[in-house]
């Protein structure tokens, strides 16, 4: 199954769906979907909310890996089914959709311009239960949020480090040091944060495949040295803020760059929608983020 998958995420067409929201991020998700904070007491509700929300996207007819090469989901997903079936197995088995899981606790508080992430208590035990529910790879997020060049090297250090870990579990690390869009000089951040990363890789301190989730740059291509690297699987982009149109406009203009949106994927859909209405507006959006990732 690994090889299948490795196969299907390398060469295939199409992009990846972020289905991983985690507590801080839920509420806002269920409030765009047409859930506001007052229709559900305490978070064992609002997960219950936003799972259902997650399965009715995956088991759209609109769904499906024709277009959708993986979908990153959040541990409580994992745990759960979609349409009774295990999540990881009906992404795959149902949809030939390549399952990822979101592994990082949330961000550190901000200093020298970055927010590391938290540390991440027993992170070998859920790599085993990630293996074990046949999950692909894993997903980890960090921010940048000004060019200071130790702050970034800090980030990316760390990114490679958990990432080095992840793969020694037989799993493909999707490395994620955001760029955060409103950071003053957000292309200055993308070239420390290029030189660092080329560090590491030219120094042979990861073995094994490796997946980068980055902001779309500010100069178009700036990524392409890292999607032709041979040890990099897939260089996919997060949307960051932007709206949909806007993020599929700038990343349209980015060759072999492909989408891994969340809020931008599920914008407009909304819980009263029928089944039809929410098919439609789903496929829509599938397909302009599909082409946008193709050109």
């Amino acid at each position: 199954m690994f090889a299948s998958q490795m196969e299907h995420m390398a060469s295939g067409q199409g992009f990846i769906a972020a289905l991983d929201q985690s507590g801080g991020s839920t509420p806002k998700a269920l409030a765009l979907y047409g859930i506001n904070a007052d229709s559900y007491a305490g978070d064992a509700e609002m997960y219950d909310l936003v799972h259902a929300m997650r399965e009715r996207i995956v088991m759209s007819p609109a769904f499906n890996g024709s277009h959708i090469l993986g979908a990153i989901l959040f541990e409580m997903t994992m745990d759960r089914t979609f349409g009774g079936q295990a999540s990881a197995d009906y992404l795959w088995e149902a949809k030939h959709v390549v399952p990822f899981l979101k592994v990082d606790k949330g961000l550190a508080d901000e200093a020298q311009g970055v927010r590391l992430m938290k540390p991440i208590p027993g992170l070998d035990t859920l790599l085993e239960r990630a293996k074990a529910a046949r999950i692909f790879g894993t997903k980890m997020r960090s921010v940048i949020r000004s060019a200071d060049r130790d702050g970034i090297a800090a980030i990316v250090a760390q990114q490679f480090e958990l990432g080095r870990q992840i793969s020694a579990a037989d799993l493909v690390p999707i490395l994620e040091p955001e760029v955060d869009i409103t950071a003053p000089d957000k292309g200055e951040c993308e070239q420390i944060l290029m030189d660092e990363i080329g560090k590491h890789l030219l120094a042979d301190t990861f073995d094994g495949p490796i997946m980068f989730k980055l902001t779309i740059p500010d100069v178009d291509g700036f990524y392409t040295p890292l999607i032709e690297h041979p040890q990099v699987v897939r260089v996919v982009a997060l949307s960051g803020g932007y709206s949909r149109e806007e993020a599929n406009t700038r990343l349209a203009r980015n060759p072999r760059l492909i989408a891994s949106f969340s809020r931008a994927l599920t914008e407009g859909l909304r819980v009263d929608m029928t089944t039809e209405e929410f098919d439609t507006a789903l496929a829509e959006s599938i397909s302009s983020i599909y082409a946008a990732s193709t050109t």
